[in-house]
C-alpha cells in the first residue's frame, strides 16, 4: 500500500469514529466507510460547526 493511501485510510478511520461517537452511522443510504475521504470530512464539518 502507498503511504498517501495510507494516509488517506488512516484519516478516514479517526473521522468515522468521531462522526459515531457523535451518533452518526450514516450519510442518507451509504454507510460511513463506504464515503470518500472527501464526503466523510464535509459531514464531519458539517456536524461539528
Amino acid at each position: 500500500m502507498t503511504k498517501l493511501r495510507e494516509a488517506v485510510d488512516i484519516r478516514k478511520e479517526k473521522l468515522i469514529i468521531q462522526l459515531i461517537a457523535l451518533g452518526i452511522y450514516k450519510k442518507e443510504e451509504h454507510h460511513l466507510y463506504e464515503l470518500t475521504l472527501s464526503e466523510i470530512e464535509n459531514e464531519y464539518m458539517k456536524e461539528t460547526k
